[in-house]
């Protein structure tokens, strides 16, 4: 490899010693920046090829790793996503497919020295992890978000291995819940650990081990425990990592004494450098004072697992003045939120979670009202995520005109076709003054009662959009045509349930190759339209989930991508590439 540089540098006529412009070029932090800089010339592609040292794949079927290890030899941190969004929601079968395995194996020998690995929607068995494990030496960072296939035998495996580990982040993972003896497995020795995060996992860890850990690893900076670890035990983990930055707690519901109570605090106020707050579990209003000194330096709450009222909430925001991120659950209503408009001013990031989003009789949960609170108490917002099971259009026309600056908007009504609950009008106008007003917008989800002068809208405002989701809108295949004609800069669209056919799959044929992924599901494609398509443009993969209820000549769901690697080779019998 090293004989094969030098040629290459031979052959440089660069006015930069090929060292220099490697480094500068190595300084460059945006993904989008150093592609782009290696498009400048042939002399900048081979600097940028061989200073590269991390990727981001956003489909792990775009490109092959034997592709991805001869375009950049020296990567050192991987970062690789799966499945399509859509699988959150049940909407991609199992065994679909994104396996790690592969990958792994070619990593083996092209990037040995492999130190961090970052996984979303992939499958991930305990076989690989092992392989991972052994087959890199230096490894020290695996994250692992939304994935499934693996157990707590893997993570055993991870923890008894990976020397100088110092990132293990589980997120959100279907995994199987063996043993919690898995933490005792970190060597006596080891203390390299700064990131451990297992709050997803159910059943109870191995407290000791845990503790003896967190005692050892004087570096930890983020630890985040499940449920199963009490009040008492986080007051003991505190007192050993007083240095914690990110904590997300456990349940906070068991029953202390004064003493106890008095203790807990205690340590959250010896926790000086606390900036991010998650877990509160099933948590208590009676033990939420103990957080109280330790949120003068917050800037990002948690509560998504914790449904406090809005009188908790309230009285816990008023502790943190420079909150700039946070997430609840629509159990605080419209008065919680109206404490976060009078109480953090410097919010920039709001998401509000459903309690229960099946549930047709519940009656609190958050309004129009609520929001607008909270873009008049808050200028800076500009990314929010709100459920909610009214909405109007005057009150968003209002949320944006006070905060106009917005790159992620994201609206859920929860009652598919919902209209206007003032004035039974469409909620066409709500979505014409978002993309009207926000300029900077990147990424937005439509609901509610849509026609398709929604879509006009879109793709007339909103020219710096990247990812647009819909679901249950739309009248006719114009609304689609609209936004992939006029979103210039589009890279992914997520479709479901909406009355787009033929005209509107084809339609975007020639814009495809310029995107990431087009997802559409229960809309009226057909599988001659499919077929049509993957005829027209051979360089995409076109897909189709096939399931036995439906007629066959319907494309139920219908994922299209760009790849340089060719059709997948391990498509499973119900998935039909064209």
């Amino acid at each position: 490899m090293e004989c094969k540089r030098k040629n290459e540098k031979s052959k440089s006529n660069s006015t930069f010693p090929d060292e220099v412009l490697e480094l500068v070029l190595g300084m460059l932090k945006s993904r989008k920046d150093k592609s782009t800089v290696s498009l400048v010339c042939k002399e900048w592609y081979n600097a940028e090829r061989w200073s590269r040292r991390s990727v981001f794949i956003g489909n792990c079927y775009s490109v092959s790793p034997e592709i991805l290890t001869r375009r950049f030899p020296n990567i050192r941190s991987v970062t690789l996503k799966g499945k399509p969004r859509f699988a959150d929601f049940n909407l991609v079968p199992a065994n679909w497919g994104a396996d790690i395995h592969s990958w792994l194996v070619v990593f083996a020998v092209k990037y040995p020295w492999l130190e961090e690995l970052r996984l979303k929607r992939m499958t991930v068995t305990d076989e690989s992890l092992e392989f991972l494990a052994l087959k890199f030496p230096n490894f020290k960072a695996l994250s692992l978000l939304s994935c499934d296939g693996f157990s707590t035998d893997g993570l055993a495996k991870i923890a008894a291995n990976c020397k100088n580990l110092t990132e293990l982040d589980i997120q959100e993972n279907g995994i199987e819940d063996k043993s919690g003896n898995w933490l005792s497995c970190f060597p006596e020795s080891f203390t390299s650990l700064e990131v451990l995060n297992f709050a997803n996992l159910h059943y109870e860890v191995n407290f000791d081990a845990l503790e003896k850990l967190v005692s050892r690893c004087k570096s930890l900076k983020t630890l985040k425990v499940n449920k199963s670890v009490t009040l008492k035990q986080l007051q003991r983990l505190l007192v050993h990592a007083p240095q914690l930055g990110e904590l997300g707690t456990g349940s906070f519901s068991q029953e202390l004494t004064p003493q106890q109570c008095s203790e807990l605090g205690s340590a959250f106020k010896n926790c000086r450098n606390l900036h991010t707050l998650s877990g509160l579990w099933v948590a208590t209003a009676q033990y939420l004072p103990v957080l109280y000194s330790a949120c003068t330096n917050l800037t990002f709450l948690n509560f998504s697992y914790a449904p406090l009222d809005s009188d908790d909430l309230a009285k816990l925001l008023v502790h943190c003045p420079k909150l700039q991120r946070l997430w609840v659950v629509d159990s605080v209503e419209d008065k919680g939120l109206e404490a976060v408009g009078s109480h953090c001013p410097l919010l920039e990031e709001l998401r509000v979670f459903p309690a229960d989003p099946f549930d047709e009789g519940i009656v609190h949960g958050v309004t129009e009202s609520g929001f607008i609170a909270v873009s008049q108490g808050c200028p800076r917002l500009h990314y929010v995520l709100y459920f909610c099971r009214q909405m109007t259009n005057a009150a968003v026309a209002t949320v944006v005109q006070n905060c106009p600056d917005f790159t992620h908007f994201r609206l859920c009504i929860m009652h598919p076709g919902q209209p206007d609950y003032l004035t039974q009008d469409p909620m066409d106008e709500a979505f014409g003054a978002v993309v009207k007003t926000c300029t900077k917008l990147q990424r937005l989800a439509v609901s509610g009662y849509l026609t398709d002068l929604t879509f006009e809208y879109i793709g007339k405002y909103a020219k710096n959009l990247e990812t647009l989701s819909v679901a249950f809108a739309g009248k006719s295949d114009w609304g689609m045509r609209c936004v992939l004609d006029g979103c210039p800069k589009l890279r992914k669209l997520e479709v479901r349930d909406c009355p787009f056919g033929n005209v509107a799959l084809l339609s975007g044929s020639r814009k495809y190759e310029s995107m990431r992924s087009l997802w559409m599901s229960d809309c009226k494609v057909t599988m001659n339209g499919v077929r049509l398509l993957a005829k027209e443009m051979p360089r995409l993969n076109v897909e189709v989930i096939k399931e036995e209820r439906y007629e066959t000549h319907q494309a139920r769901k219908v994922y299209v991508y760009r790849s340089v690697a060719g059709p997948r080779r391990d498509a499973p019998p119900f998935v039909l590439t064209l």
